[in-house]
């Protein structure tokens, strides 16, 4: 009898213990969809950004600029928005990317 009542106990610590495993998976499990949640949405975003036509005055702007630059030689063959948010991080991504020799 007292050898039944200690493999209840030790039956009922193993479930606490699977309990409390369970717990934790589960809260790992809501902040990884949460996460999942979080890029999905800024997947979306910057596709909506890629997907976006470039205005045309703009186009004309950047033609403008080109050819006064490069005194009318120039020809503007593409152009695409940057992936980045910010002026500032485009100008620290270009400011970290260049060698000092």
């Amino acid at each position: 009898m007292s050898d039944s009542i200690g493999e209840i106990k030790e039956l009922r610590a193993l479930v606490a213990e699977l309990t409390d495993r369970l717990d934790a998976t589960s809260t790992s499990l809501q902040k990884a969809t949460a996460r999942l949640n979080q890029a999905e949405s800024e997947l979306a975003e910057l596709r909506k950004r890629v997907d976006a036509d470039i205005p045309e005055d703009t186009v004309i702007a950047i033609s403008a600029a080109v050819s006064a630059y490069l005194g009318n030689r120039g020809k503007v063959k593409a152009i695409r928005y940057n992936r980045h948010k910010t002026w500032a991080a485009q100008g620290r991504q270009i400011q970290q990317q260049r060698n000092l020799r």
